[in-house]
């Protein structure tokens, strides 16, 4: 083997793995307003503890930590207090989303982390809850936003082709996840 091909191989094995990670931003925004940005912000309202939290997760190219934490404190657990570490991913999605739908306005929060106890208590009550589900990981959110329809808000989300969307008219909120478009 000549080492123009060894180094054709490491080129495509460096591109395939570049493509792979590019999905997730490149698909979430068509209109490329998301990549461009020099900062990523969210603002959530927690409509179980009624707490608010605006934060720049994400500037300079890094995640910022103390941000990240605040987000993983309002995205908790709220039966059990426990906390989990938020998918940046996840976020990068709901900021992509955000953008798409040119709102000012908070995400209000009906679902976050949620943890296994928490989950199976809902298994158990028949409220159709995944044994796996992705709230367990800190990859999914239950969501909706003022000022949009659940049924725009779902069809943003899916057009981003960044992971799962659950639409639930009836209990009011639409559920994105990080997993399996």
């Amino acid at each position: 083997m000549s080492d123009s091909s060894l180094h054709r191989r490491a080129f495509l094995r460096i591109g395939t793995l570049s493509l792979l990670a590019l999905p997730s931003l490149a698909a979430a925004s068509t209109s490329g307003a998301f990549l461009k940005a020099r900062s990523r912000s969210l603002s959530f309202y927690n409509l179980h503890t009624t707490e608010k939290l605006s934060a720049v997760y994400w500037a300079e190219g890094d995640y910022i930590q103390e941000s990240l934490a605040g987000i993983n404190h309002i995205l908790r657990d709220y039966r059990t207090g426990d906390i989990c570490e938020i998918a940046p991913r996840l976020l990068d999605t709901l900021c992509a989303l955000h953008l798409q739908l040119e709102s000012a306005e908070p995400f209000e929060l009906i679902s976050g982390y949620r943890s296994s106890t928490t989950n199976a208590m809902l298994r158990s009550q028949g409220h159709g809850v995944a044994e796996n589900s992705l709230h367990t990981k800190g990859m999914a959110a239950d969501v909706r936003l003022p000022g949009r329809s659940l049924a725009l808000l779902r069809r943003t989300a899916v057009s981003l082709q960044a992971g799962g969307v659950g639409y639930y008219p009836a209990s009011q909120f639409v559920h994105i996840d990080i997993g399996r478009v």
